[in-house]
């Protein structure tokens, strides 16, 4: 089934140059108005390096995957030097249906760069550059996961070139923003993780889990059926894995609301229990499920 899922979408697509669709917001209410001139051609500059850029080897094969930057900038000086904090999010269609499932909304409160108004952006896999190297990961990091809920472990190139970029970022000035900080998001915590062999069986229970909302419109059981086991494997690696990893709090915060309604309807409501168990941190929401306040 899930290959001809994805034989199908591969077949009905035109071949790409770029693989994605991102739509990107800049939010300047926080810095003075004497220097919101200073980003006036930012928003169409990562626009379209977002979105002309080629961030795979070939040409894509698959429909462009829908993404977004929400850009907030916090500060600014008058030589062009900003602070932001960015919510990144990408969907991911579901088959045979006009939803969208949310693969990410990642939340990263330190982006340090400088920019000039004209400034052409350019990827240079040589050479670390604030700017285009942030752009580069989370591009990286969005085609990944995307590729990830298609085909086991196809994720894993995009991966890779995203772990290249971060090693570059923690042997330059600006390796505050990427290093690994015990309880705290990171941008190499998450591609780390994503590469560890402790957490392949996630990313198995992660192309499950996406076969599950897939075959859900099928057939509804086996779709539920699909998504809880998801839960039950992730549950079973408790002892194995650091439940406070950037990877299932990124997962969580983006699916705990689409799990609840894909098994709200699901015959074994233990399930709920195992789901406060392994992400506390939507505890809320469970219990609601459950009928708890």
């Amino acid at each position: 089934m899930k290959s001809l899922i994805v034989a199908l979408l591969v077949f009905t697509s035109v071949a790409l140059p770029q693989e994605l669709n991102c739509t990107v917001n800049v939010n300047m209410d926080n810095i003075p108005n004497s220097t919101k001139h200073l980003l006036d051609d930012f928003k169409q500059s990562v626009s379209n390096y977002m979105n002309k850029t080629r961030f795979s080897n070939s040409d894509w094969q698959n429909d462009k995957i829908n993404c977004g930057l929400n850009i907030f900038i916090l500060t600014a000086t008058n030589d062009g030097k900003f602070s932001a904090q960015v919510v990144i999010t990408s969907q991911r269609p579901v088959y045979q249906t006009n939803k969208n499932s949310l693969m990410l909304s990642i939340n990263d409160v330190q982006w340090s760069f400088g920019y000039q108004n004209g400034q052409g952006l350019f990827p240079d896999q040589s050479t670390f550059d604030p700017l285009t190297g942030f752009l580069d990961y989370y591009a990286y990091i969005i085609i990944g996961f995307n590729e990830d809920s298609w085909n086991e472990f196809g994720g894993t190139p995009y991966f890779n070139k995203a772990i290249s970029v971060c090693n570059m970022a923690i042997t330059s000035s600006y390796s505050k923003n990427w290093a690994r900080n015990p309880g705290q998001y990171s941008k190499e915590a998450l591609v780390e993780d994503l590469l560890n062999d402790k957490y392949r069986p996630f990313r198995e229970a992660f192309y499950q889990y996406y076969y599950g909302i897939d075959y859900y419109e099928v057939n509804q059981q086996k779709g539920e059926e699909k998504i809880a086991q998801t839960i039950k494997t992730i549950a079973s690696l408790k002892d194995k894995i650091d439940f406070a990893s950037v990877l299932l709090k990124t997962f969580f915060d983006a699916h705990s609301g689409e799990i609840i309604e894909y098994l709200k309807n699901y015959s074994d409501k233990s399930i709920f229990y195992s789901l406060v168990q392994i992400d506390p941190s939507h505890i809320a929401k469970y219990n609601a499920a459950m009928g708890q306040n």
